[in-house]
């Protein structure tokens, strides 16, 4: 602020914006720079398509259980297997090349849970990550 004599009677008091100018630039100049600048669109991964010469699997594989004569009978997708040991090596075959290892089991209801469990067992040796157990609506 500055004081400075007009006449011998009055004195007057004059702001000294110099500085305050000086001050509001150079938070001006630190806003600038700290606030960042805004993206000018959305990053976006657009799905590829998948190459011709691959063989796409079927994403969904069901192994049911269902009762029979001589014991439980083992599907996959409704192809019949003959045994533990051929639905074992199915699976294996299935899952060695897919990165996700979802299995869905469906039981019949007059099977034993205990095949059921052997078949989760199966696959959980196999390194199937993620089993699921479908059952019937009621």
């Amino acid at each position: 602020m500055t004081m400075g004599v007009h006449n011998a009677r009055t004195l007057s008091a004059e702001p000294n914006v110099t500085p305050l100018i000086d001050v509001l630039l150079v938070l001006l100049i630190i806003f600038m720079v700290i606030v960042p600048v805004t993206p000018r669109g959305l990053e976006a991964v657009l799905p590829q398509q998948p190459k011709s010469d691959q063989p796409t699997p079927a994403q969904t594989i069901v192994v049911q259980v269902v009762a029979g004569a001589g014991g439980p009978i083992y599907k996959i997708n409704g192809e019949k297997m003959d045994g533990k040991a051929q639905l074992a090596a199915e699976l294996n075959r299935i899952y060695a090349l897919r990165a996700e290892k979802v299995l869905f089991v469906k039981g019949d209801p007059e099977v034993d849970f205990a095949a059921v469990a052997e078949v989760i067992d199966m696959s959980r040796a196999i390194g199937i990550d993620h089993v699921g157990i479908l059952t019937a609506r009621s």
